[in-house]
């Protein structure tokens, strides 16, 4: 374990869940290294660069006003791997509306990695769309 690394891949995480609430697209494509690749739904998707990423979550956003979402919140985050230039992390996130009411709740798996000095989300895998845990309860 790498506790340097542990801080600035928690950081990173924080970062892109910040930028995420703002809908601050830039910034948010500034929370990511390059290329980012997304497994959900069976799929693959890599996203080659910052302008990209920008352009496609400019796109989503619809989607999320859609569902009620005003914020997300990370109910639980967990460091399972460290080194130097990389850490990975178990992470519950649950999607809030305006008033603080947890209307979706997921699992998910991030990397985050260090490239050229800057320590970005490389890699996620969530179980977004799967049956929330909510549902279950």
């Amino acid at each position: 374990m790498n506790e340097a690394s542990e801080k600035a891949g928690i950081a990173a995480v924080h970062a892109f869940i910040e930028t995420f609430n703002a809908q601050d697209h830039k910034r948010h494509a500034g929370s990511l290294n390059y290329p980012h690749i997304r497994l959900a739904n069976g799929r693959f998707a890599r996203i080659e660069n910052a302008a990209e990423f920008v352009e496609m979550s400019k796109r989503g956003a619809p989607r999320l006003v859609e569902e009620g979402w005003h914020h997300t919140v990370i109910a639980s985050l967990d460091v399972v791997h460290s080194g130097k230039d990389k850490v990975h992390f178990a992470l519950c996130n649950d999607r809030c509306h305006a008033d603080g009411s947890v209307y979706h709740s997921f699992d998910t798996l991030w990397i985050a990695t260090l490239i050229d000095g800057h320590w970005g989300i490389q890699f996620r895998s969530s179980f977004l769309h799967a049956e929330s845990k909510l549902m279950k309860s």
